[in-house]
């Protein structure tokens, strides 16, 4: 029987090539879609799992407010590592991180920049589980100005020879021995470090200060211990070490309960690491994450495109329902069941999802090297687990099932009698379920459209946003300490050149991934032991080429001049600070005071005082998802960081040279890396770019596919319709009428999709554009622009085959049967 079902189903779609065409193509094309997004979704869930007990990791999450400012964090005080397991016995190990950036690296004279570097404290190996390929678990990283590196790192800088006992030189002053190679961290993890320092010889990790946040802590908690139970206990060390500190502070009668009286805030949790990538958008991440939200909205994108591919089948069966009406009726009378029937057109069905799928899966290994790029993923196909062919055709079975169950039921429900005495209706029902799908189809694709216009509209106005700062025609040299003594002279050579404007030399830029420092600041004369006077500040150490070469622009006051030399101890600060201030008159002239001195040291008897000079007009030194903070800039004596240099030519290519050509001669073995700060800029905003690429390019295959479907309905309504169509040629109708004829009823399905998808696209897209204080608003020229485009495609997809009918000679039309 099984047999005979197969044979009639393959008759079939060879007798119909051009239905099946158009079936498998679109098929084929939504599962393809589907098993790229699925291979992408599994690997995001898949995140941080390899370690070993990951269950039992969690991270340290800090809510602090302070200041005026809002920090949602995961940095944590110095102390904090060492203090848990001490304090909880529920807590195995735990371990800090402290990063600083990149490093260049040596063995012997030439220099390697090296990003995935961090110091870590000894119980790293401990909380992690990371295999350890070369050295003992318990030596590694336990004695200062020793390091551990990954496999790959080992083979980098010692290829075919052990790394254990090796040294190599980090930014050429820092000298540090290997005792230990471990595996590399995989791909799907929430950090990626290539080397672990030794935290035992990093002076500001034996702070013993619980009011500086600057470690990231992680812990491993015993399979039998209550992380909500520990989240509880938390706050009790906290409160424990932290009033003692306030004591000192700010004298007898400072706690914490008189901070959070005041409106301060300070609370920690734990974070499990299982939530991180998924769940997390942190100040301080190690690396961008991923948003469980996106998770969810591209399952449903798999979904609806591989439901959109499945409507064709059901449109185009339904549709023909009436040409396969005698066979039903003739094999009802010959003694065939329904549920021989059902069993049949599902057979077809299946038969062709089998089709679809084969060919699915080489598109899907050709489409991926371009997903990975546009992703920033390393997805492959997973050809070599045995389940993954089971999962094929398990998938195979259920869209075929899903695709052909409508069709067979009603294609089965004919009655012979009423088929074979020609009276068999195309009925109202098939009709309205078939636009329906049809309006379906398109309602999803113009919701993906809508989609992907709101995102790059967003993209588009961030980019042309008035920031507060130019941040065209800078182009910024990294690593300057590597020039040593000679940094100010090579700003001096690069200036000479009549190309460059200005230029400063700087850690602390407008952009994200660059330095950060904040500390308390209050307006002399007020009391700093209120909690309203104080104004956690941004402070950030430039010199006095700056704000001209960042482009900023002064509200009030002046820039640093050598002119003055009490500028050394002058300050700038932004218009928000200013405000948070709150002073009485004009800010010009006023004296604002902090702590002086370390973590350790700083108190109220011991000030640090600065003169404000300027206020500078707010700009944007984070994502437009931050409100601008406050932020201070004062004089610094000893370069750093970063040498950044505006520019007045459009050569760029020649600016890089000359550039490059001193850097060369002033620092030779030395890496020379440079960016563009309009670069650095857009690549605050890279997830948003992916996101709405891999919007345009699923609605682009929504689209294909709907339109695939359409283009076969209107086939297939020209070759109904075509006596009609005959007979108003003969009565004198234009190929213009006919056209339209045929067009208007798919128009309007296609209008009424846009009227469905329109508040439903709204909807979707302000709930994402909450997460921007600064946004572009919904205007209805997307809307407009998005309906218009689907209404032109609909159109153009049916014009060829409705032209085609209208021009065809009435005469063939009128013999047609």
């Amino acid at each position: 029987m099984l047999k005979n079902y197969l044979k009639i189903a393959l008759r079939n779609l060879k007798k119909h090539k051009f239905y099946t065409f158009i079936n498998i193509l679109g098929l084929s094309v939504g599962v393809a879609v589907c098993m790229i997004i699925s291979l992408f979704v599994i690997n995001e869930l898949s995140y941080d799992k390899h370690f070993k007990d990951a269950d039992q990791i969690y991270r340290i999450h800090a809510d602090i407010i302070f200041g005026g400012n809002h920090w949602d964090m995961i940095q944590a005080p110095a102390p904090m590592a060492e203090a848990l397991p001490a304090e909880f016995p529920e807590v195995e190990y735990a371990v800090n991180f402290r990063t600083r950036g990149s490093y260049l690296v040596k063995e012997v004279d030439e220099n390697i920049k090296e990003d995935g570097v961090v110091w870590a404290s000894k119980d790293f190996f401990h909380v992690f589980g990371t295999p350890i390929l070369e050295g003992n678990q318990d030596g590694v990283l336990a004695e200062p100005n020793t390091m551990a590196i990954s496999k790959s790192i080992a083979e980098k800088y010692f290829p075919g020879e052990s790394a254990i006992g090796k040294t190599l030189i980090l930014d050429n002053r820092m000298n540090f021995r290997i005792t230990g190679v471990y595996e590399d961290i995989p791909q799907n993890s929430h950090f990626h470090f290539d080397f672990l320092l030794s935290m035992e010889g990093l002076p500001e990790a034996k702070s013993t200060s619980w009011l500086s946040n600057n470690f990231q802590t992680y812990l491993k908690i015993r399979e039998d211990a209550d992380p909500e139970a520990l989240n509880q206990k938390l706050m009790s060390l906290i409160e424990k070490n932290v009033e003692p500190e306030l004591g000192r502070l700010f004298g007898e009668g400072a706690t914490l309960d008189a901070m959070m009286a005041d409106g301060a805030k300070m609370e920690y949790d734990l974070q499990p690491l299982l939530d991180i990538h998924l769940k997390s958008d942190l100040m301080g991440e190690f690396e961008p994450n991923f948003n469980i939200t996106y998770i969810y909205l591209f399952v449903a994108v798999a979904l609806f495109i591989l439901v959109i591919a499945c409507i064709n089948f059901m449109n185009l069966s339904t549709a023909r329902s009436a040409n396969r009406a005698k066979e039903v009726g003739i094999r009802k009378v010959m003694g065939s069941f329904r549920t021989h029937l059902i069993r049949q057109f599902l057979m077809e069905s299946i038969l062709l999802s089998c089709i679809s799928f084969v060919i699915a899966v080489p598109l899907v290994a050709l489409l991926l090297p371009f997903f990975n790029d546009l992703a920033g993923r390393e997805l492959v196909m997973p050809f070599s687990y045995f389940n993954f062919y089971g999962i094929l055709l398990i998938g195979a079975i259920g869209t075929g099932l899903l695709a052909g169950v409508y069709p067979a039921f009603f294609l089965s429900g004919f009655k012979p009698i009423s088929i074979l005495k020609g009276s068999v209706s195309m009925g109202m029902k098939s009709g309205m379920i078939r636009s329906s799908l049809v309006v379906f189809q398109f309602a999803i694709s113009i919701i993906l459209v809508i989609a992907t216009i709101a995102v790059f509209n967003q993209l588009n106005y961030i980019q042309n946003k008035k920031i507060g700062f130019n941040k065209e025609q800078i182009i910024t040299v990294e690593d300057v300490y590597a020039l040593g003594d000679q940094a100010e002279t090579f700003k001096r050579e690069i200036l000479s050149n009549s190309m460059m404007e200005s230029g400063t030399i700087t850690g602390y830029l407008p952009v994200s991934g660059t330095w950060r420092s904040d500390t308390p600041w209050w307006v002399e004369g007020k009391d700093p032991k209120q909690t309203e006077n104080m104004v956690s500040i941004q402070n950030w150490e430039v010199d006095y080429d700056y704000v001209k070469t960042m482009g900023m622009e002064i509200a009030e006051g002046r820039d640093f001049s050598m002119d003055f030399p009490s500028d050394s101890s002058a300050v700038i600060i932004n218009e928000t600070a200013a405000k948070q201030f709150n002073f009485i008159g004009d800010p010009i002239g006023q004296k604002i005071n902090s702590m002086a001195g370390d973590n350790e040291t700083a108190n109220l008897d011991n000030l640090r005082s600065k003169t404000v000079v300027g206020v500078v007009k707010n700009f944007n030194f984070e994502s437009l998802k931050e409100n601008i903070g406050s932020v201070m800039i004062f004089l610094s004596e000893s370069p750093q960081g970063i040498a950044s240099f505006r520019f007045n030519s459009e050569n760029t290519d020649e600016v890089v040279s000359f550039i490059e050509a001193k850097w060369n001669e002033m620092a030779p073995g030395q890496p020379f890396t440079y960016s563009f700060l309009d670069d650095r800029f857009g690549q605050m905003y890279a997830s948003e770019t992916r996101l709405g690429k891999v919007f345009g390019i699923f609605a682009s295959f929504a689209i294909v596919i709907a339109c695939l479907g359409l283009f076969a309905l209107t086939a297939f309504t020209a070759e109904q319709r075509t006596k009609e169509i005959g007979i108003r040629k003969v009565l004198g109708s234009s190929i213009g009428s006919i056209v339209v004829l045929l067009s208007k009823e798919f128009a309007k399905l296609v209008v009424i999709a846009f009227l469905i998808a329109s508040p439903i696209a709204w909807y979707a897209m302000q709930k994402w554009l909450e997460d921007y204080q600064y946004k572009q608003e919904l205007s209805w020229q997307v809307f407009l622009g998005a309906g218009v485009f689907a209404i032109v495609i609909a159109l153009l997809t049916t014009s060829y085959q409705s032209i085609k009918a209208a021009t065809a000679n009435p005469v063939n039309s009128l013999k047609s049967e």
